[in-house]
């Protein structure tokens, strides 16, 4: 499977360590960068590079994943969900980087390299890529409703308890 990595100059050490520990573990990383330390980076220039190179394999019909790395991962899990037909979580246990593939079918994980050791932040990223969506029929509706939001920018109806009396 093809994991496509990016991240800013917080997240530069853990993207360099993944990019190993991904070939190690038989992934074929696609280091976006950054490649050198720079403390005004700007995160946008990497993770959507890397939010790009899995929009584009999916569509041609392949598994890619993505990684984007930063200080807290906000930043970059927000540059990831620009990019359309993408869904990018912010994970902070290995419950929430689970969660994020089964419930949600996320394509990309974010992870914050100044908020978890190397240890954890490793073993998240590893759950993710290792999980697989349920497939359950409600979670595949709520995804189709995003989709379709995505692509219209119409809203979904409000369901009949949501409507007032």
């Amino acid at each position: 499977m093809r994991v496509h990595v990016g991240s800013d100059h917080a997240g530069l050490e853990l993207k360099d360590h993944l990019v190993g520990w991904l070939r190690d573990h038989g992934y074929e990383p696609v280091d976006h960068g950054p490649f050198v330390y720079d403390a005004l980076d700007d995160y946008p220039v990497f993770c959507l590079r890397a939010a790009e190179g899995v929009a584009a394999e999916r569509a041609a019909g392949q598994d890619s994943l993505g990684v984007v790395v930063g200080g807290s991962g906000n930043g970059e899990q927000m540059a990831a969900n620009k990019v359309r037909g993408v869904r990018s979580a912010l994970v902070w246990s290995e419950e929430t980087a689970a969660l994020a593939r089964e419930h949600n079918d996320a394509t990309v994980v974010s992870v914050g390299g100044r908020m978890h050791s190397l240890e954890d932040m490793t073993r998240f990223v590893e759950v993710f890529l290792t999980t697989d969506f349920s497939g359950d029929e409600r979670h595949v509706r709520r995804i189709a409703q995003l989709a379709a939001y995505e692509s219209t920018g119409q809203l979904p109806p409000l369901p009949d308890s949501a409507r007032d009396a």
